[in-house]
C-alpha cells in the first residue's frame, strides 16, 4: 500500500451527453525502435476536465501535442463531434478551437506581450494601395489588454518583452493566449510544475472555471492533490498504453498511483472504463 496524505476536493460531475467533443481512436507514435504510443483511445466531453496522468515517459505529451498539431500520429484518428479531422500543423489544431498552454510557456522572452498573445494570428493593416501591410500594433496592444483582463490578469503594460515578466505572469499570458480566440478543448501540459504556491492556486482557479464557459480541458499533472481537486475524470497513461480511465468519485489516489507505477497488473487492480 503506497500511503499519501492528500486533502481532496472533489468536483461535482459535469451532465456529459451521450457523443464526446473529441475522441482519439487506436493512436500510435514510434520515434524510431522507441513506441511512444501503443493503440490509445481517449474520450472527452463537453465542459469536462480529463486529468491525464503516469510516470515520465508515458506517452502523455506526446498524445497531447498529435491533438495539438505539432506531431503526426503513425496509426489512428481523431474526430471532433464526431467529424474526423487531420492536424497538419499547430494552425489546423487552433482553427478547431484546441489550444495548449506548454510547461515551459512556449513564449518569445524578447517579444512584447501583445506579440506573445497574438503569435501567428498577428493583425496587419493594409497600406499604400494594399502593397504592403504592418503590424496593426494598437490594435494588438488594446486587444491583449482585454484578453488578459478578462482572465484577471494584471502586468501593466502590453509593451513589455515576456521575459521581464515573472514565472507565474508569463504562465497567465501563455493561458490568456490559449482561452483568447475562441477556444473549444484547451491541454494543460503540467502548468504548476514551476509556480509557487500562491500563483499554482490562481491557476487552479482558472482551470476549475473553464467548463463553467464552455470549455473542455485536460489537464496533465504528476501531482495528484490537483487532479483530485479539480478533474471530473481522470486517464492513467502506463509506457505509452492506456491503462485505466476513471471518475474522480470512484477511484482512489492509491489505486492511481499503483497502475501509474506497477500498470495493469498492478496488485489486483484492473482497468476500469467509465462506459
Amino acid at each position: 500500500m503506497i500511503a499519501m496524505d492528500i486533502r481532496i476536493d472533489i468536483p461535482d460531475h459535469q451532465p456529459q451527453p451521450l457523443q464526446p467533443i473529441l475522441r482519439m481512436v487506436n493512436i500510435s507514435k514510434n520515434f524510431g525502435a522507441v513506441q511512444a504510443l501503443k493503440n490509445v483511445d481517449l474520450e472527452l466531453y463537453h465542459a469536462e476536465i480529463l486529468g491525464l496522468v503516469g510516470d515520465n515517459a508515458a506517452g502523455k505529451s506526446t498524445l497531447m501535442k498529435i491533438l495539438a498539431g505539432v506531431l503526426r500520429p503513425d496509426t489512428g484518428q481523431i474526430f471532433i463531434e464526431d467529424r474526423p479531422e487531420s492536424f497538419k500543423s499547430p494552425r489546423d489544431a487552433r482553427s478547431m478551437g484546441i489550444e495548449m498552454v506548454y510547461q515551459d510557456f512556449a513564449l518569445c522572452k524578447n517579444m512584447w506581450i501583445a506579440g506573445n498573445v497574438f503569435m501567428a494570428r498577428e493583425i496587419v493593416r493594409e497600406i499604400i494601395g494594399r502593397t504592403f501591410s504592418v503590424l496593426d500594433k494598437k490594435q494588438m496592444a488594446d486587444r491583449s489588454r482585454k484578453i488578459l483582463e478578462e482572465q484577471k490578469v494584471s502586468i501593466g503594460s502590453c509593451k513589455k518583452r515576456a521575459g521581464e515578466l515573472s514565472g507565474g505572469q508569463q504562465q497567465s499570458v501563455a493561458i490568456a493566449r490559449a482561452l483568447g480566440f475562441n477556444a473549444r478543448i484547451v491541454i494543460m501540459d503540467e502548468p504548476t510544475a514551476s509556480l509557487g504556491v500562491k500563483q499554482a492556486s490562481r491557476l487552479l482557479e482558472i482551470a476549475q472555471s473553464l467548463p463553467q464557459k464552455g470549455i473542455s480541458a485536460i489537464y496533465i499533472s504528476h501531482r495528484m492533490q490537483d487532479i483530485f481537486s479539480i478533474c471530473h475524470r481522470v486517464m492513467v497513461h502506463k509506457t505509452g498504453e492506456k491503462v485505466g480511465d476513471f471518475r474522480i468519485k470512484e477511484v482512489s489516489v492509491d489505486e492511481i498511483v499503483r497502475l501509474m507505477i506497477l500498470g495493469k497488473q498492478g496488485n489486483g487492480v484492473e482497468t476500469n472504463s467509465i462506459r
